[in-house]
């Protein structure tokens, strides 16, 4: 076999022995890594590289050089789920760079951060003020977490005492041109109630749609193929027609979260005057 066939062969080998190892050692976003795991990472990736053009060095000793270096952190990760004393002792602990509003000098000095630098990471969390900080750590991936005081907080709903409905996670409904039927009725709407909301926005049919979203209060987000078409004047009797069809499908909504009978009963009772509504009225409500 030629030297180029030999360096492509091992190339291939040590990315795919690469990929089963870091899929062994778990998902880990890189901003969330300790320095340790860092340089595993790094030193599995020169082993792999330097397996494909060391050709003159066996290719076994490369892939178990690859095995020893991602095995032992994932046994140490294991011990370390178990034992906060043996977590402490390879990872640390996260450093309080400012707490009660004070700069910890001999901390900043410990992690070898100067002032400008506390700043880059201040201003990184939107914070420009060191008087607006209240608590400021460095956890030990290196990253600042910043708390600001409680007179800077954001005001929440229940700081006011205002009670707000709980949302449900967004539900994808139209993937290019496809009904997602089964998110469409665990929130408990049906497609022509969905064809109606679309058209609102400029759809004419569902094919129209690229993606559509909908929240668990029933507002749907679309996003056509045609970025070009503009949204059109909504008719007041076609409007009333697609409340009355989101009303029932509410209402459907409602029957399927509530464990209680009779309620269950009542909403579907109710749902189903809707319907017999709508085709009453249907003749009427066109423009």
């Amino acid at each position: 076999m030629t030297e180029l066939g030999t360096v492509m062969i091992r190339g291939v080998v040590g990315i795919l022995f690469m990929l089963i190892l870091a899929r062994l050692m778990g998902k880990k976003h890189i901003q969330d890594m300790t320095f340790y795991e860092y340089i595993v990472g790094i030193s599995i990736g020169s082993i792999s590289a330097e397996l494909t053009f060391g050709t003159e060095v066996r290719m076994s000793n490369f892939l178990l050089g690859m095995l020893i270096w991602a095995i032992i952190p994932i046994i140490i990760s294991k011990i370390e789920l178990k034992s906060l004393r043996f977590r402490v002792l390879t990872e640390g602990h996260p450093t309080i760079l400012i707490k009660n509003g004070k700069i910890l000098e001999k901390n900043l000095k410990k992690e070898n951060l100067t002032v400008d630098e506390l700043m880059i990471n201040l201003r990184q969390k939107d914070v420009f003020k060191l008087s607006d900080v209240e608590t400021a750590i460095m956890e030990k991936s290196g990253q600042v977490s910043v708390m600001k005081k409680s007179e800077l907080q954001p005001l929440t709903p229940k700081d006011i005492g205002e009670v707000v409905e709980q949302e449900r996670e967004p539900r994808l409904v139209i993937i290019d041109g496809n009904i997602m039927e089964r998110s469409l009725r665990e929130y408990g709407y049906t497609k022509e109630w969905l064809l109606g909301e679309i058209m609102k926005q400029g759809a004419k049919n569902f094919s129209d749609v690229f993606a559509a979203q909908i929240d668990s209060i029933g507002n749907v987000y679309v996003d056509l193929y045609n970025d070009t078409l503009k949204m059109p004047q909504i008719k007041q009797k076609l409007l009333v027609a697609a409340n009355i069809k989101q009303l029932q499908a509410n209402l459907v909504n409602f029957s399927l979260q509530t464990e209680n009978k009779n309620a269950k009963e009542m909403y579907n009772g109710y749902a189903k005057q809707m319907d017999k509504l709508l085709d009453e009225m249907s003749g009427y409500l066109k423009e």
